[in-house]
């Protein structure tokens, strides 16, 4: 049946949205949700819905604009934020060769000058923009929203490979014409640095990285450079910019930049027609395994830069190239049986065991189920031929059945559980989430372990504790909630196997030590249910302190940015759960902290006392010094713009929303002169 006008718009309006939030996840996340393939074939229904319905394009959607990896509230952005010289644009990609031929032919169509195409691997990592002035490094910028991207020049220094001065050019033993330019590429993880992290993750009880581009992008974003050096990160560059360039062709560019001492690729082909850039194609898709970094498909480019000029642009990505990309490879085998595992939340995940099958160079025996939804829309059953996808996921995932070898005597329907596998409480479902949760958070000990083991991770408390430890712990009766961690005593943790006097000064001079972690590590310890490290540090900017966020309505939190109808009931339930309120007091008592504190411990004044600051755009110091600046003398900092609002501080290039918010609403507008006025009291 053909679709009405309405469901269409209605269509448009929901991939928009779903679209949208998996741009977040992936890009300032670093926690998709769905495969590359499963987001194109959504982009590419909104485009053959836009395409007929061109009237509903609308200059924000996602098909219009580059996916960014911008943090949105000024307040919670962590690196200087600067202006592309030239836009950075985002790539169109295709799985069907017959779609690179239509390519190749409205290239014909828009030049008659004889071209070549430049073949590169598409490498998996995250954009990096590179700028050399008289041959010294002196910005790199992320790809941000495509106009405007972080700094992260100190942390870019620290890869191996990228050269903060160049090598004068042999032939001119200087620049020649290269004074001022730049040039871009991307960040990436090899196999190798992508598992040792991994496995030193593992060995500290913190989550796994899912795939090697999420690693590479997560460690781009660190804010101490010598971190960032321990990553393992390199880098590979593909494009160079700037004006009066003297080439004629980019695999020429390349070729400078090479004899520059820049890192390019040593896997780019020049092709002539398009028969040798398919050949190409299949040469990797077979070949790509050998690889010791990732790579997800192969980019073809138009050789010739006055034939690039020529071809154009789109406001969202250049029509002179394209990508190619490979679909995840898959394997059959049979599914043994199916696991349900309890996560910290009480969600209930269902684990596939399988006949051991070879899946990208690795052994693959488990591959997840994700929820009963998507166990029904598969129509599995135990016993079955299915086929596991990985895709660059820790966890393969397995995508179908082949119905045509079920044998319906030996295949059997799975028993999905209506009690909780691990304490035995009767599973919930919400109406508005795919997953059954046990309801027994008290008394469920899987669910009890995983909060503690969450609580006690780097990214919120960092307690010197891991998995066996906290298991020995709770079989003793020690702990049962996180305040019990508080509780403690060197005689106790002396009577656990294997422990001396040296292992239980560690763990209590750790404990010691978490008292002084910062108030939003502290809520996200909490393991509220959709409560992550970024919602946490945008909770603890809006309402500063633990009072006032248990005190807040849930018409109060979603006027919080991103916090939407699922979160904010969340939030709101779970601070009127008798149980938060004991074990907040608990750690209120052991010393927690509960309220943002400015850096310096020192109070300058209460100039600023009981005024309220929301920061946009970029100042003479960082936000983060700003945003100290105002809780020393006395105010607070919060996300976004209400009435309760005293003045924005709007520095250059602030965000329109909120200038026009703040207008409307009357707040006063300061500039950054104005501001450092009113600490210090000037009229």
């Amino acid at each position: 049946m053909a679709m009405t006008k309405n469901a269409a718009q209605k269509r448009i309006e929901e991939l928009r949205s779903e679209i949208l939030r998996h741009n977040r996840n992936y890009y300032v996340l670093n926690m998709p949700e769905i495969s590359d393939f499963e987001y194109d074939l959504l982009m590419m229904e909104l485009q053959g819905l836009e395409k007929k319905y061109p009237e509903w394009i609308t200059p924000d959607s996602p098909t219009q604009t580059v996916g960014s990896d911008l943090v949105d509230e000024p307040a919670l952005r962590e690196f200087e934020q600067a202006r592309h010289r030239y836009p950075m644009l985002s790539l169109g990609n295709t799985y069907d060769p017959n779609e690179l031929a239509a390519f190749d032919e409205r290239i014909r169509k828009s030049t008659d000058r004889p071209f070549t195409y430049s073949c590169e691997l598409k490498f998996d990592g995250t954009a990096i923009c590179l700028t050399y002035e008289q041959g010294r490094l002196v910005r790199a910028l992320t790809r941000g929203d495509g106009s405007v991207g972080d700094v992260v020049t100190r942390n870019v220094e620290t890869i191996p490979g990228i050269p903060t001065l160049l090598q004068p050019l042999a032939s001119t033993s200087g620049f020649s014409g290269l004074e001022n330019f730049e040039i871009r590429g991307e960040i990436y993880m090899p196999f190798s640095s992508f598992d040792a992290l991994n496995h030193e993750r593992e060995l500290q009880g913190d989550a796994l990285f899912a795939n090697p581009r999420n690693a590479a992008s997560g460690s781009l974003k660190l804010q101490d450079p010598k971190e960032v050096r321990k990553r393992g990160l390199r880098c590979v560059l593909y494009q160079v910019l700037g004006e009066d360039l003297p080439f004629q062709s980019h695999s020429e560019a390349l070729a400078t930049a090479k004899a520059l001492g820049l890192p390019v690729s040593e896997y780019a082909q020049t092709c002539e027609n398009l028969d040798e850039v398919l050949a190409f194609i299949r040469h990797w898709d077979v070949h790509r395994h050998e690889l010791p970094f990732p790579i997800d498909g192969i980019v073809i480019k138009v050789n010739q830069l006055e034939v690039q000029a020529q071809v154009g642009y789109t406001a969202k990505a250049p029509r002179w190239a394209t990508a190619f990309k490979f679909k995840a490879e898959e394997a059959k085998t049979r599914l043994l049986s199916i696991d349900y595992q309890v996560g910290r939340t009480g969600a209930v995940t269902p684990v596939a065991n399988l006949e051991p099958v070879l899946l990208s160079g690795t052994i693959v025996k488990r591959a997840s189920l994700h929820n009963y939804e998507q166990m029904k829309q598969l129509d599995i059953r135990i016993n079955d031929w299915v086929y596991v996808e990985k895709g660059g996921e820790i966890i393969p995932k397995i995508t179908r059945i082949d119905l045509a070898d079920r044998d319906l005597f030996q295949s059997l329907p799975p028993d999905f559980p209506t009690h909780c596998p691990d304490c035995g409480t009767l599973l919930v479902k919400d109406e508005a989430e795919a997953r059954h949760y046990c309801p027994n958070q008290t008394g469920c000990p899987t669910q009890i372990k995983a909060w503690l083991l969450h609580f006690v991770s780097r990214k919120a408390l960092d307690i010197n504790a891991g998995e066996a430890t906290i298991e020995q712990l709770y079989n003793r009766d020690f702990l049962r909630e996180p305040a019990d961690f508080y509780n403690l005593t060197q005689a106790q943790l002396l009577t656990l196997d294997g422990w001396k006097e040296r292992s239980a000064e560690r763990l209590l001079q750790s404990i010691q030590a978490s008292r002084q972690v910062p108030f939003d590590r502290v809520l996200y310890g909490l393991g509220i249910r959709h409560v992550g490290e970024t919602t946490a540090k945008t909770l603890v900017a809006h309402f500063q302190t633990l009072d006032a966020l248990q005190a807040a309505s849930r018409e109060a939190l979603l006027e919080v940015n991103d916090i939407g109808d699922v979160v904010a009931d969340s939030i709101y339930n779970y601070f009127r759960n008798d149980r938060t309120a004991n074990l907040v007091e608990h750690l209120r008592q052991a010393g927690l902290q509960f309220a943002a504190q400015a850096s310096s411990e020192t109070k300058v004044s209460d100039q600023l006392a009981g005024l309220n600051f929301v920061i946009s755009g970029t100042f003479s110091c960082s936000r983060e010094a700003l945003k100290n600046t105002i809780l020393a003398h006395g105010g607070k900092n919060t996300g976004s713009i209400s009435k309760k609002t005293s003045y924005l501080v709007a520095g250059a290039n602030p965000g329109p929303e909120k200038i026009n918010k703040a207008e409307s609403l009357g707040i006063p507008i300061l500039s950054e002169s104005d501001f450092n006025q009113l600490i210090n009291n000037e009229k």
